[in-house]
């Protein structure tokens, strides 16, 4: 495993990851709430927050807006994604090397892998490819580990989502990013099934304030090691605000009505 201490992915060895390959994953509909966030420098602009340890975008996004922002965002290469207009198996197209990502100055690398799927052969052996190369840039990887496809029938049961975390392990993983079970005792199950790869959880859909980060408690208390999030930060007005609270119960231990404070 790469020392995570080491890299910019984590601070006082949490992690707290802004996502913003929803435009690739989900398509412009994503941005309504928010049509600001449409134009990727808002949210470039969102990602120098200090609470947020990495950004993760895709290759065009990368190219395009990173070199203005080298100085003040630690980038998070996703080498694969796909559609949402795709109707098949689940399945990621490759469409990003290593290569290319640490060659622009990547500090970490996404993947995502769909156990269960009926192409998960192939995207295991993607990963091999991806995590090995990783390994002689010296960059960590995170892999989006989601359960899914015709080998799942329900992918929110605790031991699905466990299954998940210990795929990252198991295949070389440096960070798990999972769905969160939904309580507290499932996501100890996930973080021991990890061993010793950190586990964060994704924000998933946007929900209301209280809720978001009771859940993102739960996980700290189980042993996770934080989250990684985008449309529960920039779906929001307020996206600077909840990343003061994020940064409050992430890495200064504040309580979920201290964080609360941090939102107007």
């Amino acid at each position: 495993m790469v020392p995570l201490t080491d890299t910019p992915l984590t601070r006082d060895g949490k992690i707290l990851i802004l996502a913003y390959d929803h435009g690739l994953e989900h398509g412009p509909s994503d941005f309504e709430a928010v049509p600001e966030t449409m134009d990727p420098e808002t949210v470039w602009d969102i990602a120098t927050h200090d609470a947020v340890t990495s950004f993760a975008v895709q290759k065009g996004i990368a190219e395009t807006y990173y070199p203005s922002y080298r100085d003040d965002v630690n980038l998070l290469g996703k080498v694969n994604g796909t559609s949402n207009l795709w109707m098949g198996e689940y399945d990621s197209a490759v469409n990003w090397t290593v290569e290319s990502a640490a060659d622009l100055g990547a500090d970490a690398i996404g993947f995502t892998l769909y156990g269960g799927s009926n192409n998960e052969v192939e995207m295991a052996e993607e990963f091999r490819d991806v995590q090995e190369a990783a390994r002689d840039h010296d960059l960590p990887v995170v892999m989006w580990s989601y359960p899914r496809g015709q080998g799942v029938k329900n992918d929110t049961k605790d031991e699905v989502i466990a299954y998940g975390s210990r795929l990252a392990l198991e295949l070389g993983g440096d960070v798990a990013k999972i769905k969160y079970p939904g309580s507290q005792e499932g996501m100890e199950w996930a973080v021991d099934a990890a061993g010793p790869v950190k586990v964060v959880m994704s924000g998933g859909s946007k929900t209301d304030d209280r809720s978001f980060l009771e859940s993102v408690n739960a996980v700290l208390d189980a042993g996770g090691s934080g989250l990684a999030v985008g449309r529960n930060v920039w779906q929001r007005e307020n996206a600077m605000e909840m990343l003061d609270a994020l940064e409050a119960l992430i890495f200064e231990e504040a309580s979920v009505d201290d964080a609360l404070a941090h939102l107007g």
